[in-house]
């Protein structure tokens, strides 16, 4: 059993990883104002960015899901990993060596599961770049000479060669201390009769890279004819590796995407190779498997979603390629951006262009694209007889909804007048009928469609995960269960904004937030967040361990990722929270604390008048006194009152 990583080194983790460095990997962050990033969200499907990164704070939220922590919790959630994994592979890309409590360091029995398979992926990796130079390599090595890949762009890619033999890489890998059931469970081996054997034999080898470029799979092209497997052999579903959350070259296309707002998808690894050597460098390709809908999230996050950014595929001309070009139109729905197509002259792919006519003449593909929705109308329309009645019947019944579809609405009514040309329409009647059926079916999808942030979100939310495995606080005011509360309706926008304040920059408000009581904050979820900041010290003695502590001390999931929230939520100030802005604040809550206070001993004051004058009516009353002058006072000299 692996021993706890000890706390020293788990801090010391979280300071040497920058929290946006790390979620830049995994989509494109922008600037959200006051210091903080936004970015479309990778835990659930939105179009428009509520996910929110504050760098200074080392925290996330997404104001759509209300997923939210730090780096560590980040990395747990977006790869599936348990908490020492995180540590384990953060750690290892800031080079910090981890201790245990158990004591010492024993690599390969301490490393979780997925950290050992990445290693053995990395190791494989190299293991084929090495075996590509080899006298038996030669054939691979023609392969890729024959299709214009010279050694520069075969180490440029890390391709490599799996030698014919049965166990080769099995023997290696033993020799680095991995188990059988490690290989097996990797997918780099399968069962043999006598043990493993190597899934891979005798073929040139792609790695295939996530987003973070971690190799977590691998593609495998036959080169001898005695070899009866497929054309191309790649990892089977294993712990690391889905082929459809999977992009062949999205570790080295990502920047470009990101900083063009293009993506340019292609067919195979040799056409991703081609693209990228002949300058464009956002392509990517699927991995045995057509385009779908968690392709699709990987390039939103990269995207951001914007109006002006575009997908372009290219397909052969040819039956099949027309077919996957109307498959990929199924999930143009699914982006904000543009959808294009670009088809390939003469039936070739991106790397027969390329070889035949020169890098060029790939770029000019891409830039011979057409929207996709007009490739998708045409190739609808052609498959009906518009010779006749019932065929420009059926032809406009099926195109009606590609029409609908068009995000443009300007391009929509120009479309759908052109649909009726192409099935031969001359009926101004029928025309005009036409042109209202894509208007109302466009009506419809709109009303039922978008999934922008949500508005006016309450602090009971979806809970994020607790996954520190830090011990939580039980003492202060629990919510109450029943009906949701809305945290940011007008009654409580002060408290909630002092609470960010306390969190976001607790030395404008201290020390006079810490005489603050649980008792001023009327939001129950504010009173507990109120008393976890009190338990981590309160807001004078906040330091870099500030809010990880405040977080500690929430009572539960959802309270932790309502202090998440707070800390990362923009204060609602267009200038620079300064003392005045905060003595605002702390003025606003605790003269509405007094006014509360008055009220109710207004009320004790009339129950008592039905009696005798009492030594509890005078305290009364003087209480009363008290109150209204230090209410006044608040309202004449503000945070100087205090």
């Amino acid at each position: 059993m692996a021993g706890r990583i000890i706390d020293d080194d788990v801090k010391a983790v979280r300071d040497a990883v920058p929290i946006d460095a790390v979620v830049s990997e995994y989509l494109q962050l922008r600037n959200a104002g006051g210091g903080n990033l936004k970015g479309i969200c990778p835990f659930h499907d939105e179009k428009s960015p509520s996910f929110h990164v504050s760098p200074s704070k080392g925290l996330y939220h997404c104001f759509g899901c209300q997923e939210g922590g730090d780096t560590l919790d980040f990395v747990m959630k977006v790869d599936h990993l348990s908490f020492s994994e995180a540590v384990e592979r953060l750690a290892a890309q800031a080079g910090i060596t981890l201790r245990y409590e158990e004591g010492g360091y024993t690599p390969g029995r301490q490393q979780g599961e997925r950290i050992r398979l990445i290693e053995a992926h990395k190791i494989a990796a190299q293991f084929y770049i090495d075996q590509l130079g080899s006298p038996e390599a030669e054939i691979g090595r023609k392969f890729l000479a024959g299709r214009g890949f010279d050694q520069a762009a075969a180490q440029h890619f890390s391709v490599g060669y799996s030698p014919a033999g049965w166990d080769h890489l099995v023997r290696f890998l033993r020799g680095r201390g991995f188990t059988d059931k490690e290989m097996i469970l990797s997918g780099l081996a399968q069962d043999g009769r006598r043990g493993p054997i190597d899934r891979f034999r005798g073929r040139l080898m792609w790695p295939i890279r996530d987003i973070t470029g971690e190799v977590v799979g691998f593609g495998a092209r036959k080169l001898r004819e005695d070899d009866n497997g497929p054309k191309y052999l790649n990892t089977p579903e294993t712990p690391l590796y889905r082929k459809s959350h999977v992009l062949y070259g999205i570790d080295l296309a990502k920047k470009d995407i990101a900083k063009t707002s293009r993506a340019v998808v292609v067919e195979g690894y040799t056409d991703v190779m081609a693209c990228h050597l002949a300058g464009v460098t956002g392509a990517i390709a699927t991995c045995g498997t057509s385009f779908g809908g968690d392709h699709v999230k990987i390039l939103r996050r990269l995207l951001m979603d914007n109006a002006s950014a575009e997908v372009v595929f290219t397909f052969d001309g040819d039956a099949a390629g027309q077919k996957a070009a109307l498959r990929a139109f199924e999930d143009d729905q699914k982006f904000a951006a543009e959808t294009s197509i670009a088809i390939t002259p003469g039936g070739m792919d991106p790397c027969e262009l390329r070889l035949a006519e020169g890098d060029d003449a790939v770029k000019a593909l891409v830039e011979s694209r057409t929207p996709l929705f007009a490739f998708a109308l045409r190739s609808i329309v052609q498959r009906y007889n518009l010779d006749t009645e019932e065929g420009r019947i059926a032809a406009v019944d099926a195109a009606v909804p590609v029409v609908a579809a068009i995000k443009n609405t300007g391009l929509r009514d120009r479309y759908a007048i052109r649909l009726v040309g192409m099935v031969g329409i001359t009926s101004q009647a029928e025309e005009q009928s036409i042109i209202r059926r894509v208007r109302a079916l466009s009506r419809s999808r709109d009303s039922h469609g978008g999934d922008g942030p949500a508005q006016g979100r309450t602090g009971r939310g979806a809970p994020g995960p607790r996954q520190s495995g830090a011990p939580a606080a039980g003492s202060g005011p629990q919510p109450p269960r029943g009906p949701a509360l809305n945290l940011r309706s007008p009654a409580h926008r002060v408290e909630r904004e002092l609470l960010k304040l306390a969190l976001q920059r607790p030395d404008l408000v201290s020390p006079a937030f810490d005489a603050y009581g649980a008792d001023e904050f009327t939001a129950p979820p504010y009173a507990v967040v109120r008393t976890a900041i009190e338990t981590a010290g309160g807001a004078a003695a906040a330091d870099g361990e500030y809010l990880a502590r405040v977080r500690d001390a929430a009572p539960d999931d959802t309270l932790r990722s309502l202090v998440t929230e707070l800390a990362v939520e923009p204060l609602h100030t267009r200038r620079d929270p300064d003392d005045l802005y905060a003595g605002m604040q702390l003025v606003a809550v605790r003269l509405a604390a007094v006014n509360r206070r008055v009220t109710d001993i207004h009320a004790q004051l009339r129950r008592l008048e039905s009696g005798p004058e009492t030594s509890a009516m005078v305290a009364v009353q003087n209480e009363l006194k008290v109150l209204q002058d230090y209410g006044r006072s608040l309202k004449d000299r503000g945070a100087a009152a205090l």
